[in-house]
């Protein structure tokens, strides 16, 4: 056999030997990377961190401000980054605003290319189409998984994971990571330093990953 031939012969079985594989492959089996496909495309399309800021403008009455809950807290931050602007605005008074006023904080152009289309349902059922997203959350690596077989007839699993994380730009600030101190975390736990979890259930076509917490 010459050295040509053998060199073609050889490089057709290395085309050969991935179609192989996939000929092979079962999408169903609890393998890295069945996991790491389903993960993968789990995250980019749910991978997004929002802060259920769904309908804008958002209004604060003076108690509220004055009670510090979250948007008291939040709101003037993204003021001052150029996220959103304020008004104080007359309102119909009533027992919970005596004052008849609210300050309403709507989205500055700026602030607009993170409300991003976020399908949600609250758990009074109310539906959201956007919400204000901050950061998006890519696969690292795939620690290790736990199987869930109590149920034959609906296998289920846990993969572990760490994560690279995208984070919009004026997180750089120190007031907004202050007061979004969950966000500073996860934030901080990329690359490794912390490990996240996603659940899966077994469908007809290979792993379809859970809604809500696991």
């Amino acid at each position: 056999m010459t050295s040509m031939l053998r060199k073609i012969l050889t490089t057709g079985l290395l085309v050969l030997l991935p179609a192989a594989c996939d000929l092979n492959h079962d999408p169903r089996a609890a393998t890295r990377q069945n996991f790491r496909h389903a993960l993968e495309d789990t995250l980019a399309e749910r991978g997004d961190i929002c802060l259920a800021m769904f309908d804008w403008p958002l209004e604060l009455t003076p108690a509220e401000a004055g009670a510090g809950t979250r948007h008291a807290v939040q709101l003037p931050v993204f003021e001052k980054l150029g996220l959103a602007t304020s008004t104080v605005v007359d309102v119909p008074k009533t027992a919970d605003n005596p004052q008849g006023v609210v300050k309403r904080y709507a989205l500055t152009g700026e602030g607009r290319k993170y409300y991003k289309p976020h399908p949600y349902t609250s758990r009074d059922g109310a539906g959201h189409a956007r919400d204000f997203c901050v950061a998006h959350v890519r696969l690292e690596r795939i620690v290790g998984w736990q199987l869930d077989t109590h149920d034959a007839a609906h296998p289920a699993a846990v993969v572990s994971y760490t994560y690279e994380i995208d984070p919009a730009p004026w997180l750089q600030d120190a007031d907004a990571r202050r007061v979004l101190p969950m966000v500073a975390r996860a934030i901080e736990g990329a690359g490794g330093r912390l490990q996240l979890r996603q659940g899966f259930t077994l469908g007809e076509q290979g792993w379809v990953a859970s809604s809500g917490p696991v």
